[in-house]
């Protein structure tokens, strides 16, 4: 069970109230369809932008209260309604989307931060909607496990990036530890790889714990479907320490082990992420 881009967020779970599911399937769809718009497949990247440029036509259309063209958005539409769902965190996610197509580097992490703030944080702001819980401190609590989210699939997928092009690391980092996008291709790692992935490591769990009160402000299901969420994000980060950083030969994943371990956590949150 890997942290993967959108399997950070609770999908139709058992444990979300029922009358949530179906709306959470929808945002799902749309997060889920239009990243694969930007990256599966063998499409030109003119063919990628134009198909989510069409994402962006049918937003429209549903801004301006008129039928859409596309399959996904006629239910989309009906929860964005329903819940006052603001437009802009989708039109955020199709933007990050479209940043996908043609960025491959990351010069610091700012520039990193202002990605995961479009391609994560919409997701989690979007839920707290549907929770009627989208207020502060409740957000920045959001985007905090959100973002941290990101970045832990990010440091367990490098090689998979890398495969695809693509260099997640802030390039202000690899020079700051005397790393070189040459340990990613030769999958070196020696004890400069390792103090720079402890520093990555370390900052998406600090992150991590910052929204760490969130799950506890929630109520219900809810909550406890949450707790799971930044247990289970902690936990990789535990494995990605545990194989020495070796994230290339060793890619962190959960299993039927950790989830009843995360479970008997999720008793006691509080002291478990402390």
């Amino acid at each position: 069970m890997p942290v993967d881009h959108y399997e950070n967020f609770p999908v139709a779970s058992l444990l979300l109230p029922a009358r949530l599911r179906q709306p959470i399937e929808h945002i799902y769809a749309f997060a889920r369809s239009a990243d694969d718009i930007a990256d599966e497949g063998d499409a030109s990247p003119v063919e990628r932008l134009a198909g989510l440029n069409d994402y962006r036509r049918e937003l429209h259309l549903i801004e301006q209260g008129e039928p859409t063209t596309i399959g996904l958005f006629a239910p989309l539409a009906d929860t964005i309604a329903r819940h006052q769902l603001p437009i802009q965190y989708f039109r955020d996610l199709l933007d990050a989307f479209s940043q996908d197509v043609g960025k491959t580097r990351y010069a610091t992490y700012t520039e990193l931060k202002d990605y995961s703030r479009r391609s994560a944080d919409p997701v989690g702001r979007l839920l707290l909607c549907l929770f009627n819980a989208h207020r502060e401190p409740l957000l920045t609590q959001s985007d905090a496990i959100c973002s941290a989210l990101q970045y832990i699939n990010f440091w367990q997928d490098v090689g998979i990036d890398w495969a695809k092009g693509r260099v997640y690391l802030p390039q202000e980092d690899l020079d700051r530890f005397g790393v070189s996008e040459s340990h990613i291709a030769e999958q070196r790692v020696d004890d400069t790889w390792r103090s720079m992935m402890a520093f990555q490591v370390d900052r998406a769990r600090a992150l991590m714990l910052s929204g760490a009160d969130l799950p506890p402000a929630l109520p219900g299901r809810v909550g406890w479907e949450l707790r799971l969420i930044v247990l289970g994000g902690l936990r990789i980060l535990g494995r990605i320490e545990s194989v020495g950083y070796d994230v290339f030969r060793h890619r962190p994943k959960l299993g039927k082990t950790d989830a009843l371990r995360m479970a008997m956590q999720a008793v006691n949150y509080r002291h478990s992420t402390r």
